[in-house]
């Protein structure tokens, strides 16, 4: 199996914390990077992609309705992470070159390479479109989300999502965050469709990527406290005041 690993920032955020991605990201995938704007990246040979007109114009079209602090109401915010997995996808489906999207959040720091092995086992099935990380009843995390690019549902998907954004269906929902539009339209497929998924996630809320199975690949470290220190207290596999510990 061929895999395509992917994130978005631009160049404030990757002098802020993205370029610890970078510097640490040690699987054994391509790896493309996405952002609204492109920038050089003085480090290895990475490039940065800059996202497509569709993305521009929701951007353009929404800039007004940011609203402050209150992130769940923040559709632009969100949404070069969306266009990111839908150019990517739909790309990597019509080129017919990859067979897993993974998508990885740019506030990351990796520690142990993610082996294909390891994929199959706890990330990928043939008959499941999706794996995502859940919470319960609270909306998942996605800092972390996989597609199986050969599933028969995977690029209409992509396809719900991108009109989601591009007609602004986003705002009749009662949350506009990406966190929840993914949800939405994972379990609509779910329902209309009966499409298989794969949650590694748990019923707890908080960190959970940390206590997911995904905790001892990597770190995800987000949250201004998390980004300052450089890793989360919830991980013991990499907070060095816990690791070891039982």
């Amino acid at each position: 199996m061929k895999v395509l690993v992917i994130t978005s920032f631009n160049e404030k955020l990757y002098n802020e914390y993205a370029h610890r991605f970078l510097k640490t990201y040690n699987w054994p995938f391509d790896l493309k990077i996405y952002s609204e704007k492109k920038f050089n990246i003085a480090y290895k040979d990475f490039k940065v992609i800059e996202l497509g007109q569709d993305s521009k114009n929701f951007a353009q079209r929404n800039k007004n309705k940011t609203v402050g602090k209150k992130y769940w109401l923040d559709g632009v915010r969100f949404s070069y992470k969306v266009y990111s997995v839908i150019e990517s996808g739909l790309q990597a489906i019509n080129d017919n070159n990859y067979d897993i999207l993974i998508w990885v959040d740019a506030d990351s720091v990796f520690h142990n390479p993610l082996t294909l092995d390891f994929i199959k086992e706890h990330i990928y099935k043939e008959n499941s479109m999706m794996t995502y990380l859940g919470r319960g009843s609270l909306y998942s995390e996605c800092g972390f989300l996989s597609w199986n690019l050969k599933h028969k549902d995977t690029k209409n998907y992509f396809e719900a999502m991108k009109k989601m954004y591009n007609e602004d269906l986003i705002y009749k929902e009662k949350e506009h965050h990406d966190s929840y539009i993914w949800d939405l339209v994972r379990i609509r497929f779910e329902k209309e469709y009966n499409t298989s998924n794969i949650n590694i996630g748990d019923e707890a809320d908080g960190h959970v990527q940390a206590r997911s199975v995904l905790g001892q690949i990597y770190d995800h470290v987000k949250g201004p406290g998390r980004k300052l220190q450089g890793f989360s207290n919830e991980n013991k596999n990499f907070n060095p005041n816990l690791k070891g510990r039982k």
